[in-house]
């Protein structure tokens, strides 16, 4: 327990510092909490992110769903969806709409913002003594006080950029029903055609450089991560590049949204 405890301290810590998600990845840290979040689906680099949560000492997953986490999670501990609980959406501009829950919540699942209080409580932080979520909204402000507050300018960010190279570029999307938990299990959504397997979608001209066929599977390259799809015209996609869809079980062991992939015919 003693060290599960640390471990937990350790990832508040971290977010003291204020580590942005790269970081928390690039960094090795001795354990990550992760809140409504599937890092192999979420995050830019599902390889490097696996890696990160396969490689730690520990790892708390709260989420309302099992998924991969089951495979390294050290606990899971299972909260209810928005449907289950209060709370508020804030977006982009600043404007707040706070809602309610439509059902209790299933079996002993509880909102994620009374198990962060108990934990916190766990380990006597300071700023989890809220009683219920309109007291957390109540804290941030008041909407338009709250908009105020809002700046999406950047400041003290050096812009880095990958070296040139001459070989072929990964383009990424993330499929409409790929987006998020819940429309990764609808299973009425999953049956449309924009819940089709993801391709190696390139232009006819690539396709011909490549002695590829339309619908031919190829095996797909990037980093130390792999993926064997079905090759696919089209000639929207700029020249030397591949476009391979993210946040699937399929290219969920690729790196990046972005950069130089190989391709192999099979």
């Amino acid at each position: 327990m003693l060290r599960e405890s640390l471990a937990v301290g350790s990832v508040f810590e971290h977010l003291k510092r204020g580590l942005d998600a790269a970081a928390m990845l690039a960094e090795p840290l001795t354990a990550y909490l992760l809140l409504n979040t599937e890092p192999e689906f979420d995050c830019h680099d599902a390889h490097a992110a696996l890696s990160a949560m396969r490689g730690t000492e520990f790892v708390i997953c709260l989420s309302a769903y099992k998924g991969a986490a089951l495979d390294y999670a050290s606990v899971l501990l299972p909260i209810a969806p928005f449907t289950e609980t209060s709370g508020t959406f804030v977006n982009a501009e600043g404007r707040m709409q706070s809602f309610n829950g439509v059902v209790r919540p299933l079996g002993e699942a509880r909102p994620a913002w009374k198990v962060l209080r108990v934990l916190g409580n766990l380990l006597d932080l300071d700023g989890f003594d809220y009683d219920s979520s309109e007291q957390v909204r109540d804290e941030i402000g008041e909407p338009g006080e709250l908009a105020r507050k809002l700046d999406n300018r950047l400041a003290g960010i050096a812009l880095q950029t990958p070296a040139a190279s001459g070989g072929l570029q990964r383009i990424a999307d993330v499929p409409i029903y790929a987006g998020d938990a819940i429309v990764r299990r609808a299973a009425s959504l999953q049956q449309t055609r924009d819940a089709e397997a993801p391709r190696a979608w390139m232009n006819a001209a690539l396709l011909a450089r490549l002695g590829l066929k339309d619908g031919q599977a190829v095996k797909v390259k990037q980093g130390a991560g792999e993926a064997t799809l079905n090759a696919a015209c089209d000639e929207r996609v700029p020249r030397d590049c591949v476009r391979v869809a993210a946040a699937h079980a399929a290219t969920r062991d690729l790196g990046p949204m972005s950069g130089e992939v190989t391709l192999e015919p099979q």
